[in-house]
């Protein structure tokens, strides 16, 4: 049966035409044919204004990048936010809406619109640098614009369903969702029109537009969650409505997370796992450490055998083992001992990229599924307490974000640091990748070589930045320099790259295995050349800081290298000096004053403890 606020017709026009779609007497429409109509109620007003900004300022973003080529100023939507927050004043009391002041209901709903209509966006124009549309040709730029107004049509669309059958009190979920297929099929449509050849989308932002479309999609749930207090009968996919968990403040819980609900997976087959630590009581929910666990990586099917089957199961892991360093809940220990810990396992060898391929061998690969599920489910968690709580609410961009990870789960932040700031929405997260840099060895084998054949393989590339998603994007200098011009939107946006300078496990990671004959240097010569020069060349970069270690280790027998692997998990580290400033101090500056950032790195006794090191090209402390 079809939703009777829907239907062929209007949805075409919805589509082709970005007109509202109404519903007769039930639209919610309180006016008559003359004088002023009295204001809506709050329940009615609240998600009318949030749509009408969200629209404004979709077409206004667009406007911009066809008028001036570039992102615009924030000044140019503050006729749209204010048109929000006038319409809420006139029809919301306090307390009207989930306990919120005016006030906060105002910065929630404005917050809404400027957020889900960057993510659009970004997703288009190549982040908040607009990098992709910058260097396009007129076909692609066609492209772009096509999928940009495409996709705002469909947000206004659902948008408008949602709304007019909450408010009549009509609605069909599965007739909502039928209907949102039929639009996600006529986008994709037009799209496919429009981007052919060269200006195919997922060769100039890396998604088809079947994903395109379907994370615009995804984008309406959570405006809707922000814009009504009460969305029964809807099942939407964010939102506190969408949280069936219920871990309590002050102590780790294992998480199992419902694969048939989320498309998580493990390498062995079973359901995977997380560990959350809320906040103790009186504490801030929204103050966040997330660490990903490391554990290799293995390429084929001759690797993955030997891969230690505790490696491809996530329900085994004890977060005690990791309870020190950055993850300590000892304040004493750690100045984030009070913040709430979320710690991703590790199971599926693909350092957090996978996007739900499974290998013809056998081995899934879900990393990047099971990273970026575990988080959606802690923001609808943290959004449901926060609202449950006195005050005003959630609000994603308020919430501060320590995002890393340790040796593999390095890579993982790398590679899902701006899925953070771009998709989740929350602009106050630094990235702390430990022991996990991704450098290249310019060799035939090699982390750039593996990007160039495992991003596709595993289905990661639309999961990488719509700006940088080649094989080059898997090497961490590399995406360095493509991410730096989107950091620094707001403070705390940056990456903190941690490691010891000697560090054999990250040097065999990534491939530093053969020496420079023609210099006469041995593999690790090599890597800690690598390492120094990447650093001089990159640590100047906006939003980009370094913190390296000295701590020399004698190679062992049957070792790459010597060294120590992982430092913001090593006490003997994390309380150690660097340049004048312990790694736990330092991490602590990068987050309360985070605009005035200091790299920290020292030649220590390498050069003569290795021979064959150089020192560092640039200037460094003694």
């Amino acid at each position: 049966m079809t939703n009777r606020c829907f239907g062929k017709l209007g949805l075409s026009l919805a589509l082709l035409g970005m007109t509202t779609v109404g519903c007769g007497s039930d639209s919610g429409s309180t006016g008559g044919s003359g004088g002023q109509a009295p204001p809506a109620a709050c329940d009615v007003a609240a998600p009318a204004a949030l749509a009408a900004c969200v629209d404004a300022v979709n077409q206004t973003r667009l406007a911009c990048y066809l008028d001036t080529d570039v992102a615009c100023p924030s000044a140019a939507f503050d006729a749209a936010l204010t048109a929000l927050k006038d319409g809420i004043e006139a029809s919301c009391t306090d307390e009207a809406f989930n306990s919120l002041t005016v006030d906060a209901l105002v910065a929630r709903l404005q917050t809404s619109c400027t957020s889900e209509t960057g993510s659009v966006e970004w997703r288009s124009f190549g982040g908040p640098q607009g990098a992709v549309w910058a260097d396009a040709a007129a076909h692609q730029k066609a492209c772009m614009r096509t999928a940009h107004e495409t996709a705002s049509a469909v947000v206004k669309f659902a948008l408008t369903a949602v709304n007019e059958c909450l408010a009549a009190g009509t609605c069909d979920q599965s007739a909502l969702d039928a209907d949102a297929d039929a639009a996600a099929a006529l986008a994709v449509r037009d799209i496919e029109a429009a981007c052919e050849g060269t200006a195919r989308l997922d060769f100039i932002i890396a998604v088809t537009p079947e994903i395109y479309v379907a994370r615009a999609l995804a984008q309406v749930d959570c405006i809707v969650a922000t814009s009504h207090a009460d969305t029964a009968p809807l099942a939407l996919g964010c939102g506190p409505s969408n949280v069936d968990i219920d871990p309590p403040r002050g102590e780790y819980q294992q998480i199992i997370v419902d694969g048939d609900k989320w498309g998580t997976l493990c390498g062995d087959g079973t359901e995977y796992a997380f560990q959350i630590r809320l906040a103790p009581e009186g504490q801030p929910l929204d103050r966040i450490v997330i660490g990903l666990e490391g554990g290799g990586v293995c390429f084929r099917e001759e690797d993955c055998a030997g891969v230690n089957p505790a490696l491809l199961n996530a329900q085994d892991t004890e977060v005690s083992d990791t309870g020190v360093g950055i993850m300590s809940n000892d304040p004493d220990e750690s100045p984030f001992a009070n913040w709430t810990k979320v710690y991703l396992p590790y199971c599926n060898q693909d350092v957090f990229a996978g996007a739900g391929v499974v290998e013809d061998f056998g081995l899934p690969r879900y990393g990047g599924v099971n990273l970026r599920s575990s988080i959606r489910m802690l923001r609808d968690l943290l959004w449901k307490l926060m609202d449950e709580e006195a005050g005003d609410g959630f609000r994603p961009d308020e919430v501060v974000t320590l995002f890393g990870g340790f040796s593999a789960g390095g890579y993982g932040a790398l590679y899902n640091y701006h899925w953070l700031l771009d998709d989740l929405l929350w602009p106050r997260t630094a990235a702390f990748p430990d022991a996990g840099g991704a450098l290249d060895n310019d060799q035939a084998l090699g982390v750039r070589i593996i990007g160039f054949e495992f991003i596709p393989k595993w289905g990661a590339q639309p999961n990488l930045p719509p700006y940088c998603f080649s094989g080059d994007c898997a090497v961490g200098p590399f995406l360095y320099n493509a991410i730096s011009p989107r950091l620094k939107t707001v403070p705390e946006q940056q990456m903190l790259i941690l490691s010891n300078q000697q560090d054999g496990t990250q040097q065999g990671d990534a491939f530093f295995l053969f020496e420079d004959a023609d210099k006469m240097l041995s593999p690790e010569a090599v890597w800690m050349n690598t390492l120094r020069r990447e650093y001089c060349d990159t640590k100047d970069l906006n939003g980009i800081h370094y913190y390296y270690a000295t701590e020399f280790l004698a190679k062992e027998e049957n070792r790459v290298g010597g060294g120590f692997h992982v430092i913001s998990l090593r006490p003997e580290f994390y309380e150690r000096e660097v340049a004048g400033i312990a790694l736990r101090d330092w991490l602590e500056e990068a987050i309360t004053d985070s605009d005035n950032v200091i790299d920290r790195a020292e030649e220590g006794t390498f050069v003569d403890d290795i021979p064959g090191t150089a020192p560092f090209p640039c200037e460094v402390a003694p």
